[in-house]
């Protein structure tokens, strides 16, 4: 069951209100966990059981497409990259010094809880979805929409053919661009800045940063994300990973799951609880 909680954070406790409720039952239960001296609530993301996920076919769009729009949870990495990936510890082909930034970085320090991006490929345990936006010439920018927000920041796939800028401006999302191939959708995206981690582990990478993503709907609840990184500024080599994101579960009354709003906000006392240094005085996740 999804529900909305109002987090209140005070010298490291943790109170929460239910303040709606939304689908069924059969939902996880709240659980509250502890990283760095700050304590996050689980309410968990419902979503569509392997049982299901074959019983229903797969949707197309009126084009003909398949519909891969979603909303999703998961199909990225959070805690550890290299993991979430599908590889064995020590298998991510780090570079010397950034293998050794990532080991001095503290998850209390990542950017991500200073309302800053997180960026690709990272997910976190919120819905998300791709929007679709139409032309008299068909499709022409996908948006891909994370219900944590990031402060309003979203992400832009051009569809309408258009290549990389010449020079692009490193930005958090970069630029990226897209095509189909059959029933894949692929994206390639180049002109990332190096601010964002790759995981609360503190994996790093570089300007150098070119990744593509290909998005197969598996079948009715599953969505796959083959990812390639190539980035020699920081790995020796191209790195591809796998991942699996699963359908949100539809609202048993009318039949569909959206996300819901989140506002991340500076200063103010998330932050200040987990001792999060040089962002102001905190900052808050309020849901």
């Amino acid at each position: 069951m999804k529900r909305a909680l109002l987090v209140s954070i005070v010298a490291g406790s943790v109170s929460a209100a239910l303040l709606s409720a939304q689908g069924g039952g059969g939902g996880a239960q709240n659980s509250i966990s502890q990283e760095g001296g700050v304590g996050y609530i689980n309410p968990g993301s419902p979503t569509v059981s392997e049982a299901d996920s074959t019983k229903f076919p797969i949707p197309r769009l009126p084009d003909g497409k398949i519909d891969i729009t979603g909303p999703w949870v998961g199909g990225g990495s959070n805690g550890d990259i290299e993991r979430d990936g599908g590889l064995k510890p020590g298998e991510l082909p780090l570079l010397p010094w950034a293998r050794e930034l990532r080991d001095k970085r503290l998850k209390k320090d990542e950017p991500y809880t200073a309302c800053l991006p997180m960026s690709v490929p990272r997910v976190n345990p919120y819905p998300w979805k791709f929007a679709m936006s139409y032309t008299s010439k068909g499709l022409s920018h996908i948006y891909i929409l994370h219900e944590t927000g990031d402060a309003g920041a979203h992400r832009v796939v051009y569809m309408d053919g258009r290549p990389h800028p010449e020079n692009p401006i490193p930005t958090w999302w970069g630029h990226s661009i897209g095509r189909w191939e059959g029933d894949t959708l692929v994206v390639d995206t180049v002109g990332y800045n190096d601010k964002f981690w790759f995981d609360s582990r503190g994996t790093p990478h570089t300007e150098q940063l070119h990744t593509v993503e290909r998005f197969t709907r598996l079948n009715y609840g599953r969505l796959r994300n083959q990812f390639t990184l190539d980035d020699p500024g920081a790995f020796s080599r191209p790195v591809a990973l796998n991942f699996t994101a699963r359908l949100l579960r539809p609202d048993p009354r009318t039949g569909v799951g959206d996300l819901m709003e989140f506002i991340c906000l500076e200063d103010n006392q998330y932050g200040v609880a987990g001792g999060i240094q040089g962002i102001g005085s905190g900052t808050s996740n309020q849901k």
